[in-house]
């Protein structure tokens, strides 16, 4: 246990108590900004946490939904991806507010405002979130070894528990390393997909076109079950906790004026972030469309039907190789970040820290055994369709985290001077019914077919 943990800040807010624990006490205030520096130098300073929550934005799951929509109904998706990112955008600058001016990152401000049952059961969803994630990621790690190496999946799902250690490392060496090796893996996630696409000449009217948002995605079930899956792999609940608490690592001042510049700069980290996990995104939909829909593919059942067949569909041999090369930087680079999320989630609600070790073991074990039970049942073929379900399952727990986020920096009780002016909360409240409406329009279309 890390004595850190009782570590209190004094706020003068409108929460329950006074004080407050530092959100993930050994990295909080750890980043020195510079006092009296330009714009580029502080830029470069708040620059990190805004990527480490795109990661979650580009992982395995995304690119089970992504490349099934692509494959399926060619760029016509490429409206949902943009819509959600747009989404995520504001909402993970409205987390940035919240950790900065609060000082308390989104679970312990649940936790502060709601009664202990009501916290308790937005832990269980949150962990659950945690868990459908990890799971992703585990499922697109062991895929990509398979590809790579022939490691049949179950072992593979096995061995991904040991990334434990790396991310044990890369802590203590301290929060700037973590996100130096996230960066490097977001760059060659997008240095492999910029290869693919040149090679893929898709045809640029339809993707332009593929923007242009169609009521086709609400009428058509199956198009709505692979939308709600990206939307549920893009805005991903758990990266709302995460980016409150991380925002903290900075030694910014603790002044009106220095939160506010605090909150400008971090606000830019995250959008460029985010934009740059838009372009993944849309180049993985956009790659499938071009490779396999129209051409006889349209049916691509799975991540490894996908590897196994762009050497043929674009001619060179190596493009299956780049294509695993980013699906294992992918879900690697998805496994940091997953770690902090469930320890921040755990302290922030429960007020309670375990070992990393034994955190990270914990999820990992619970992520590990649906996949491992699941191929080793129905076999290597399920692996892509668990994946699609695990993100809509993260979509279900995006209402429980965008809730209270609009209520308290909304609240000028809570917020002060940066409470969300009218236009934010129209907006912000607009984004959460139609994420909790969709998802309920999703949820009766399976109890009508379960009916029947």
């Amino acid at each position: 246990m890390h004595e850190t943990l009782a570590e209190t800040k004094s706020y003068d807010t409108g929460w329950r108590h006074a004080r407050v624990a530092l959100s993930l006490p050994e990295s909080h205030r750890s980043v020195i900004v510079p006092a009296g520096s330009g714009f580029w130098r502080k830029l470069l300073a708040f620059s990190g946490p805004g990527f480490m929550v795109a990661v979650g934005y580009m992982d395995p799951g995304n690119w089970a939904t992504d490349l099934a929509g692509g494959a399926q109904f060619g760029y016509t998706l490429l409206s949902v991806i943009l819509i959600s990112s747009l989404m995520a955008i504001l909402l993970q600058h409205l987390c940035v507010k919240l950790g900065i001016a609060t000082g308390r990152d989104l679970a312990q401000a649940c936790r502060d405002h709601y009664p202990r049952p009501v916290a308790w059961f937005q832990w269980i969803l949150c962990e659950l979130a945690i868990a459908a994630c990890d799971l992703a990621e585990v499922i697109g790690s062991a895929i990509a070894l398979q590809l790579l190496f022939g490691i049949p999946l179950v072992w593979g799902c096995i061995i991904t528990a040991a990334d434990v250690m790396i991310v044990l490392l890369l802590q203590h060496k301290g929060f700037r390393w973590l996100e130096a090796v996230v960066i490097t893996l977001m760059l060659t996630i997008g240095t492999c997909f910029a290869v693919e696409l040149f090679l893929a000449k898709p045809d640029v009217g339809g993707v332009l076109m593929g923007f242009i948002p169609t009521t086709d995605v609400i009428r058509n079930p199956a198009m709505l079950y692979i939308a709600i899956g990206i939307l549920g792999a893009t805005v991903m609940p758990h990266n709302l906790y995460l980016h409150s608490s991380i925002v903290q690592t900075r030694k910014y001042e603790q002044t009106a004026g220095g939160k506010r510049e605090a909150i400008k700069f971090a606000t830019i980290d995250s959008t460029f972030a985010l934009m740059f996990a838009l372009f993944i995104n849309g180049a993985i939909l956009v790659l499938a469309a071009a490779a396999f829909h129209g051409t006889g593919h349209a049916e691509v059942a799975t991540i490894q039907d996908a590897y196994q067949l762009l050497d043929g569909v674009l001619g060179v041999t190596f493009a299956g190789i780049l294509f695993a090369m980013a699906l294992l930087a992918s879900g690697q680079n998805s496994t940091l970040t997953g770690t902090l999320a469930g320890q921040i989630v755990m302290e922030g609600f429960l007020n309670i820290r375990l070992r990393p070790w034994l955190r990270r073991l914990i999820t990992r074990s619970i992520a590990i055994v649906p996949a491992v039970v699941v191929i080793g049942i129905y076999g290597e073929a399920k692996s892509t369709e668990l994946l699609v379900a695990s993100q809509v399952c993260l979509s279900m727990q995006l209402g429980f985290a965008c809730w209270p986020l609009m209520r308290f920096t909304g609240e000028k009780s809570k917020m002060g001077e940066f409470v969300n002016p009218w236009w934010i909360k129209l907006l912000g409240w607009t984004i959460t019914l139609v994420i909790i409406g969709l998802n309920l329009k999703l949820l009766l279309g399976i109890a009508g077919l379960t009916g029947d």
